[in-house]
């Protein structure tokens, strides 16, 4: 090789030792930007809709005045429509972001980018994460206007918000490689998240239930976020915390592992 010339830039290196950083935080920083250029669709409209429900449960049905338990019902429901704004959200960044770049043909970019399928699969689920802990906060600011919120237990807010917000991003990337069309991913939203989010006692306490409908709610992994998540803003829980606990990382580790595997085989990603 002449001496002017200059060698190109081996960008297998960069896949090559432990973490690709520089890619991983590149990748990260476009899906932030996707959706906050968008901000208003993204983010203010939860924000509203959630609000929505904190006003119809809460003033609209008299539900200003009920008590479950010795606690209001408004300070009940709070925690629980927080983080199931978080849930719903962290899914939709992941599943639209993945979906869209395969039907727009440029999932490509990122597959033949110098990334490992850990550093994929870890910055788009961190881009998920992010956007359901913003919506989060935006609609817990909001609703401190309307009712009591307290923070009890930080450790449990912290823990249930960040691992249910991963567990949905994880969830919401298998459905983008998975799925072909918006209608797919449409489809897993309306037909699997939101049950899962409205059986889970976001609107009532379990207690309330029996029978078989109280089994499958102690089954249902949405309730023992709701519950832990609630927890830290009122001190109390329906479930054993350590269950919870324990039961939200065995999943979060089951979907982390089929994420990567995803990526790694390219599944319904190449040609």
């Amino acid at each position: 090789m002449a001496n002017n010339e200059k060698a190109l830039p081996d960008f297998r290196s960069k896949r090559m030792g432990s973490f690709n950083w520089s890619g991983f935080r590149t990748l990260y920083e476009k899906e932030v930007r996707r959706y906050c250029k968008v901000f208003g669709q993204t983010v203010g409209a939860p924000v509203v809709t959630t609000l929505m429900f904190m006003m119809i449960f809460t003033l609209a049905l008299g539900g200003s005045g009920r008590y479950i338990g010795e606690m209001p019902y408004a300070v009940f429901l709070a925690p629980g429509l927080i983080i199931m704004s978080i849930l719903q959200n962290s899914f939709a960044n992941t599943s639209s972001s993945i979906i869209g770049s395969k039907m727009q043909g440029n999932i490509v970019d990122i597959l033949l980018a110098p990334l490992g399928a850990k550093e994929i699969a870890i910055g788009y689920a961190l881009g998920g994460i992010t956007r359901g802990l913003m919506v989060g906060i935006f609609v817990m600011i909001a609703m401190s206007f309307m009712t009591e919120i307290n923070f009890t237990h930080i450790w449990a807010i912290f823990y249930f918000g960040i691992s249910g917000a991963m567990m949905l991003s994880l969830l919401g990337v298998m459905t983008g490689i998975w799925g072909q069309r918006f209608d797919q991913t449409s489809a897993i939203s309306n037909f699997v998240i939101m049950p899962l989010s409205f059986l889970s006692g976001t609107f009532y306490s379990i207690d309330r239930l029996s029978g078989m409908w109280y089994t499958i709610s102690q089954l249902n992994p949405f309730f023992y976020l709701i519950d832990g998540f609630r927890y830290g803003f009122t001190g109390h829980a329906e479930a054993n915390l350590n269950t919870g606990i324990i039961y939200i990382l065995s999943i979060n580790i089951i979907l982390w592992i089929v994420c990567y595997k995803m990526f790694k085989s390219g599944y319904k990603l190449r040609a």
